[in-house]
């Protein structure tokens, strides 16, 4: 998959939590943000079907799209990137992870601050957040509690936010 320069600054990741707002979303934001679709929830067919349908809409608006699976997935679905472990897009919670993400176009490290998606699970906090970023290969993305506040709090321009975009 071909590394992107400039690295969209914010990007919109896909559940089913979001799926409602999705449309919505990706025309509120900022031209060339970026949108990871991850959709695990729906059966192979329905997914690649939304998947075309949100790829189309985020091109429109000139946003980057990375698919969640393999490489050969997103090329065959005509992704700009792969997301997950090994992929373009590589997650990141621990120094471990961000060694083995040394290859990726950037990496997802999380969870910044409390999140819905683990509630009560321990959050990595500014201090920790800038320490392990400092240690990544790539570009880091901040994904965890996200949104244009927790941003500023956490004094990092690229981020990904899930819930930051119900409304």
């Amino acid at each position: 998959m071909a590394r992107l320069k400039p690295l969209p600054a914010i990007w919109l990741v896909s559940d089913e939590r979001n799926d409602a707002v999705l449309e919505a979303a990706l025309k509120r934001l900022p031209r060339g943000s970026g949108l990871i679709f991850r959709h695990y929830h729906l059966p192979e067919a329905q997914r690649r079907a939304r998947f075309a349908a949100l790829a189309r809409l985020a091109r429109a608006k000139g946003h980057i799209v990375a698919l969640a699976g393999s490489h050969a997935l997103a090329r065959r679905w005509g992704a700009d990137l792969s997301y997950g472990p090994g992929g373009d897009l590589a997650p990141a919670h621990s120094l471990r992870e961000l060694g083995r993400a040394r290859c990726a176009v950037a990496v997802l490290l999380s969870p910044a601050f409390p999140t819905r998606s683990h509630p009560g699970a321990a959050s990595l906090g500014p201090l920790r957040f800038r320490l392990l970023a400092a240690r990544a290969a790539p570009p880091v993305i901040a994904l965890g509690g996200m949104n244009p506040r927790a941003a500023r709090r956490l004094g990092w321009a690229c981020w990904a936010g899930i819930d930051a975009f119900l409304r």
